[in-house]
This record gives structure tokens, C-alpha cells and sequence, in this order.
């Protein structure tokens, strides 16, 4: 075995095992946030704190099954094997588990993939792995709840801007003005939506993760990140709404978002020559 070949599958398998622990992020942090939520409103209304369990927390309990209770043991719990070989059925009651499980799985698996055949193997394959996987979880909140919480989004701004001392991505003056320059040309547009259509287009979620993503690409590559989010958001819109899907209806914009700045962070010099003739 190459060690191209070792390196592409040691970034699969680990892959495979956060993209695990990805679902259980994506569905217990929004229970979580809203279970906060209620009880803080609660409280600001002088009202007895609910009586309700808080949801379960992100390293435990351990996984189990959401109809009967059952607790998923190791060998039940192998990213894509396990739900494969139990014919994605929970062993104890025979429910059916969605197959967005071994989906998202196999998806950590092609982001770490692909992160280590853009960089090569060492640190800057998996701060890139990192970002893909942090994209990830926040695209699937943002498709079930149109929600972009704060700890992972404001955690990628950091990370992008410590990465940037340590000579990864842009130099750090640039990342700082590209996480404020995203955060504030978002900023705009949402204003002037709101101002022109007397509805929110776009919600704080989406200025806080382009401010994230230009921390990780600088300000020069924003324009290019806002294009590969724009473009695909708009086809899927239309689609949507020529399949009687309400135009009115809040499209979540963070996936986009999450996939033009995925695609500039690994192949922004390759975009840019596509578009403008020239790297970045």
C-alpha cells in the first residue's frame, strides 16, 4: 500500500467515526439551544422554570433508539456497517432508522477524503477537514431548525484566525478583515432585503458564517465564496418553487453558504481562473 493510499484511507475511517458523533451533534445541540431558550423565556416572564427533562447532552448518554429506549451497543453503533447489516432497522423493536445516519457518515468520510487530496497529509488536510466537517453540521441544523448556532459558527471565525498566525489560510490582518468585511457586506444585503421586501431574507446565522469563512479565506476571495453560494441557492430555489414549493417559504441559505466557502477554501485559485482568468 502507498502511503497516498494510507493516508486517503486513515482519513476515511476517521471520517466515518466523526461523522458519527456529527449526528448526534446535529440533533441533540438544536434540543439543547431551544430547551434553553423556553427556560430562559420562562424566566424573564417570571414564570416556574419547566418541568421537563434538558434533552440529552453531546458525550452522553450513549446513543440509543428513539422509539423504544434501546441502548445501541458498540457493535450496534458501527458508522455505516452497523445500520447495513441491521438493514437500517433498531435491533430491539425493528423501527426504521433513517438512512441520513450512514449518509452523513459516509459524507465526514469524503470531506476528510477530499481535504487530504487538496493539502496533502499533515496539519493544514486537517484543519480543512475540520472546517468540512463543521459545515456539515451546521448545514444540517440549518435544514431542520433555519438555525446556525453560535458555538460551532463562532468557533470556525476563531479557528480561521488562529490558524492564520500559525500560516494557514490568509495572513492574519487579511483574515480579520475578511471575517469583518463578510460579516458586514452580508450585513447590507440582508438590510436592504428587508427594507425592499418588508420581510428577513437572511437571518444573523448567515452574516456570522460568511464572517467565518472570510477569516478562513481573506477578504480578496469573498466575492467569489458569495457566488458559489448564490448560484446554487438560487437553481435549487427555483426548482423548488417550479415543484409548487411557496416562494415565500425561507430557503436556508447556511448549506450554500457552507458549499461556496468549502469549495473557495480548497479550489479558490482553480474558481477564480475559471471566472476571472487569473488566481486569486
Amino acid at each position: 500500500m502507498s502511503t497516498e493510499t494510507l493516508w486517503i484511507t486513515l482519513a476515511a475511517l476517521l471520517g466515518l467515526v466523526v461523522g458519527s458523533f456529527l449526528n448526534v451533534v446535529a440533533l441533540r445541540l438544536p434540543a439543547r439551544l431551544w430547551h434553553q431558550y423556553r427556560r430562559e423565556c420562562r424566566e424573564d416572564l417570571g414564570l416556574e422554570a419547566p418541568s421537563e427533562e434538558p434533552p440529552p447532552g453531546l458525550l452522553g448518554p450513549p446513543s440509543h433508539c428513539p422509539a423504544c429506549g434501546h441502548r445501541l451497543r458498540p457493535w450496534e453503533n458501527v458508522p455505516v456497517v452497523s445500520w447495513l447489516l441491521q438493514r437500517g432497522r433498531c435491533r430491539a423493536c425493528g423501527t426504521a432508522i433513517s438512512v441520513r445516519y450512514p449518509v452523513v457518515e459516509l459524507a465526514a468520510a469524503g470531506l476528510a477524503v477530499w481535504a487530504v487530496a487538496a493539502a496533502g497529509p499533515g496539519p493544514q488536510a486537517l484543519a480543512y477537514a475540520g472546517l468540512g466537517w463543521t459545515l456539515l453540521t451546521l448545514s444540517l441544523i440549518d435544514l431542520d431548525h433555519q438555525l446556525l448556532p453560535d458555538g460551532p459558527t463562532l468557533g470556525l471565525l476563531w479557528a480561521g484566525l488562529l490558524l492564520a498566525t500559525l500560516g494557514i489560510g490568509p495572513p492574519p490582518a487579511t483574515a480579520i478583515i475578511g471575517a469583518a468585511a463578510g460579516f458586514s457586506a452580508l450585513w447590507l444585503v440582508a438590510t436592504g432585503y428587508r427594507l425592499l421586501a418588508g420581510r428577513e431574507g437572511l437571518g444573523g446565522g448567515d452574516l456570522k458564517l460568511l464572517a467565518a469563512l472570510g477569516a478562513w479565506v481573506g477578504w480578496q476571495p469573498l466575492p467569489l465564496v458569495v457566488i458559489a453560494s448564490a448560484v446554487p441557492g438560487a437553481v435549487i430555489g427555483l426548482l423548488l418553487t417550479a415543484g409548487g414549493r411557496n416562494r415565500h417559504e425561507p430557503l436556508p441559505f447556511g448549506p450554500f453558504l457552507a458549499l461556496g466557502g468549502w469549495f473557495v477554501v480548497l479550489h479558490g485559485d482553480q474558481l477564480a481562473r475559471w471566472l476571472y482568468g487569473a488566481p486569486l
